[in-house]
């Protein structure tokens, strides 16, 4: 007997089992719908953005650490804030407060469902705003790990997914799905893997595969706390490049929802007045 798994929706309850999905609410049979690893993919990860639609806003604190091959450290301090946008991705803001050297500097991200991503980085020693295109969105951020892409949220609609497998995460078990960049051309990677848990349909790791499909990054995410009895959100992540062996853990804190954000907050000309 194949073994049938389970995956929490709204409406119902879906059964998932490779290459099937049976509409058991329905009543009807195992045979009557047949459901291929992309659209079980597609499932999973509109299921899982729904689960984090209605937060409004919120505010963090992070913490990033930079780590060379050599296991050499830096450190910078940053404020983020994060919008809700209602019909089309959300509005994020990242303002460095440490050290001296970087404080001030500010990246803007106008996220969209289909077409591609705003940016904007403000440099306060050159006093200007500097747009990132779509050539440089696969560069480091800040000398990071994390490219500008990265930093961007991944909206299901610029995606093609694939259902891999189950395989226990921890004491966890997690669905393990590749996802693909409509736009391939606007994407740094070829696919990422992505695990995510099948109880909260939580994200605990990301492999990122280059254009040539070499396995270039892995990201790791814990420490899961849940605001507002809805929303969980992570307290740390790292990213280790495995060309380079460099890594950047980030550290987040200080979660405050539904504040009193605007979106005259996140607009490029009041990007150098960003506080």
């Amino acid at each position: 007997m194949k073994m049938i798994h389970v995956y929490p929706v709204r409406s119902g309850l879906v059964f998932v089992a490779p290459c099937l999905v049976l509409l058991a609410w329905l009543g009807m049979p195992s045979h009557v719908y047949s459901a291929t690893p992309e659209e079980i993919g597609l499932k999973i990860a509109t299921e899982a953005s729904a689960l984090g639609d209605g937060f409004g806003n919120f505010t963090a604190r992070q913490a990033m650490v930079l780590r060379n091959k050599q296991g050499q450290e830096s450190r910078r301090q940053l404020r983020v804030k994060v919008l809700e946008v209602a019909g089309d991705g959300d509005k994020s803001l990242m303002v460095f407060d440490e050290p001296r050297d970087v404080k001030g500097t500010a990246l803007l991200t106008h996220a969209h469902k289909q077409e591609a991503d705003d940016q904007w980085l403000y440099l306060p020693a050159l006093k200007r705003v500097k747009r990132i295109s779509s050539s440089n969105k696969s560069g480091s951020f800040m000398g990071s790990e994390f490219s500008y892409e990265d930093l961007s949220p991944p909206e299901v609609e610029k995606f093609t997914y694939r259902y891999l497998r189950d395989e226990p995460c921890g004491d966890l078990t997690c669905t393990v799905c590749e996802r693909f960049p409509v736009d391939k051309k606007a994407s740094g990677y070829s696919r990422q893997v992505v695990w995510q848990d099948k109880d909260e349909l939580r994200t605990w790791k990301v492999e990122y595969y280059d254009r040539k499909d070499a396995h270039l990054k892995t990201l790791s995410i814990g420490k899961y706390k849940q605001y507002l009895d809805k929303y969980w959100r992570a307290g740390e992540m790292n990213m280790v490049n495995h060309l380079t062996g460099k890594s950047t853990d980030l550290t987040w804190a200080d979660y405050q929802f539904r504040t009193k954000l605007k979106a005259r907050d996140f607009s490029k000309t009041g990007l150098k007045r960003a506080r």
